[in-house]
């Protein structure tokens, strides 16, 4: 298969399988003339990708989940700490989620939403510590 047959057939769109090529997740055939030439395993392994990635697993995590399933004496508690540990950075992210969410909605709530000027939602953006770039000094 070429690269465009394997990515109708993986969903992923060409320039994201080349990617995945060039960081070494598969490794196509080459044809005498340099173009690719992609296996059912090729194919395989990008649908297993895609699904891993569509989940929110790293690219690392992609690489150690795709090693430990072509390693047949693997040992699931290894799967299992991978997609634990993945599932510990989504409930933070979540965490994350909830409390911008909360603050946005108290600052919607605090403005009054009228003709006048003031606004506390402004008022607040407006109101942090301004952070400095590292960086060479000016003084």
């Amino acid at each position: 298969m070429n690269i465009g047959d394997v990515a109708r057939l993986s969903g992923l769109p060409a320039k994201t399988i080349r990617y995945y090529e060039a960081i070494g997740l598969v490794d196509p055939l080459r044809s005498n003339n340099g173009y690719r030439a992609f296996r059912e395993s090729d194919l395989h392994k990008l649908h297993f990708l895609g699904r891993a990635r569509s989940l929110g697993f790293s690219i690392e995590d992609c690489r150690t989940l795709l090693a430990l399933y072509q390693d047949r004496s693997r040992a699931s508690a290894d799967v299992k700490l991978v997609a634990t540990e993945h599932l510990g950075r989504i409930d933070a992210k979540i965490s994350e989620l909830v409390e911008m969410r909360n603050t946005v909605a108290h600052l919607i709530d605090a403005c009054a939403g009228d003709q006048r000027p003031d606004c506390p939602i402004l008022g607040d953006l407006g109101s942090g510590p301004i952070k400095r770039l590292a960086g060479p000094s000016t003084h």
